[in-house]
């Protein structure tokens, strides 16, 4: 098998052993939990379109190691056009799901680490190179989806992973074995965990020799002895335990983040990625990060597509799209969507490759291109609660539309246009509600700020690769300055 179906996929989620907690509770089946249902569907939606003619060239891939077709998420970029491919089909994905599909990070790590490895292995005579391609085999050959683990708790900002008061807050060796390796410590905000099968685990900064036994990467099942889950809140999550789906805005689809605690876990040599090597755990975080922050130029994208065309259908149930101001603030949300999106195919066409044959994006323009997600889904947020109104926050319930004697009144006094159902404005309006400030919002509006790094760290790479002092030159070179 290389190409699952999107209930194979369903199937092979029955068959692990997690061990998760939501709320307080232990969960006894994941697959069907209401709460975390909805963002299986939207990992399951990757899988489905990869079986459909019309999406095959953006959903899959050949593989350079077998010459078959392998889901893109599992596929190392080969070209600058794959690196275009994997945004537009973030893109689709997002419009398919109006949610976080969170196999990006995966995708996004085995990219990072083939190029890493091989660097590694060729400066220091490792053999780590090897042991990852044996893991990304069975990956393509079983499309497996991966959740890429890179941000620790951290604790104290301010001090390094071996200083810290816990040795727990960054995942650590506690123990070298003939076998393999013990690890312990946590991974936090970890996108899409309960929904993967396999973990690949890496460090979140760069480290310096005193943090040795925290420069780890390596592989491990989801369901291995030691890792446990707790879910992550999402605003007004607890609305997908009730009857109806009017008021859940996105009833099919969504996200989810979970802490990922590793308790004294075994790792065997085979599946270790880096142990020690701390001189490339920041190349690899740079790497990482880079490939993360032009995934935002796809997903984000896409999510806003379905966000602008809901907030043009709420001016059309209220009965205000012929407003000029209105057509104004679409257009601006369109401008500052694919402005975004043009970061994104930017930073991919301008793509290299590296040792390791993979393609890197331009890690410049990546960083521009996160750095504007930071900012503009809050934009168009914004013009999308503006356009949508107060009802938006301030509606009854579905229960209450659904009600023997005040459904009627609901009926009447919620009614926009009088061709439009008051229904489908209330739907409408819950959608917007779910992207903007819902349980979508984490895949969205926040996660637009935080995921993949904070505004401050995309700061710091644009920094490292805007190359002022070639700048100066080019300046001096005009004015007629002698160059250095």
């Amino acid at each position: 098998m290389t190409l699952k179906t999107a209930q194979q996929y369903e199937d092979s989620l029955r068959e692990l052993k997690l061990k998760v907690y939501l709320q307080g509770e232990i969960v006894d089946n994941p697959v069907d939990h209401p709460i975390i249902r909805p963002s299986m569907n939207s990992v399951k939606m990757t899988y489905e379109l990869a079986q459909d003619p019309q999406y095959e060239d953006l959903m899959t891939a050949t593989s350079h190691i077998t010459g078959k077709k392998v889901n893109r998420f599992c596929h190392l970029h080969q070209s600058s056009e794959d690196l275009v491919k994997k945004v537009k089909m973030q893109r689709l994905l997002g419009q398919k799901t109006a949610a976080c599909f969170q196999r990006c990070v995966g995708m996004d790590a085995i990219n990072a680490v083939d190029s890493v490895t091989f660097e590694m292995d060729k400066k220091l005579g490792t053999t780590y190179h090897e042991r990852f391609k044996k893991f990304l085999l069975m990956m393509q050959e079983e499309d497996l989806t991966v959740d890429g683990a890179m941000t620790d708790p951290k604790g104290d900002r301010g001090l390094s992973p071996s200083k810290q008061a816990d040795a727990d807050l960054f995942v650590h060796v506690v123990e070298k074995r003939d076998d393999g390796i013990v690890v312990s410590g946590a991974k936090a905000h970890q996108t899409g965990a309960i929904n993967s099968h396999w973990i690949l685990v890496m460090p979140t900064i760069a480290m310096g020799k005193e943090d040795a036994d925290y420069a780890v990467s390596f592989v491990a099942p989801a369901d291995a002895e030691g890792i446990f889950y707790i879910y992550g809140r999402q605003s007004c999550d607890t609305r997908k335990l009730e009857d109806g789906d009017i008021d859940v805005g996105n009833k099919q689809f969504g996200g989810h983040e979970a802490l990922m605690v590793f308790d004294h876990v075994f790792i065997p040599w085979e599946n270790v990625l880096m142990c020690g090597e701390y001189e490339f755990s920041g190349l690899l975080v740079e790497r990482f990060a880079g490939y993360h922050r032009q995934s935002y130029g796809g997903c984000k994208v896409g999510v806003g597509d379905v966000l602008i065309g809901a907030t043009a259908l709420a001016a059309d149930y209220n009965g205000a799209a012929k407003a000029s101001h209105l057509k104004d603030k679409l257009i601006e949300m369109v401008h500052l969507n694919e402005t975004l999106y043009a970061c994104g195919i930017a930073c991919s066409a301008e793509g290299h490759k590296t040792a390791s044959g993979t393609y890197l994006i331009d890690l410049l323009l990546a960083n521009v291109c996160k750095q504007n997600v930071t900012r503009f889904p809050y934009e168009i947020a914004r013009l999308a609660e503006d356009i949508a109104g107060g009802l938006m926050v301030t509606m009854p319930s579905e229960k209450d539309l659904r009600h023997p004697e005040i459904g009627k009144v609901v009926e009447k006094y919620f009614q926009g246009v009088a061709s439009v159902p008051t229904e489908h404005r209330m739907r409408i309006l819950r959608l917007i509600e779910n992207i903007t400030l819902g349980t979508a919002a984490v895949g969205y509006r926040t996660e637009s700020m935080h995921g993949a790094g904070s505004p401050q760290a995309q700061r710091i790479m644009i920094a490292r690769q805007g190359n002022i002092e070639q700048k100066k030159e080019l300046a001096k070179a005009i004015a007629g300055i002698p160059a250095k």
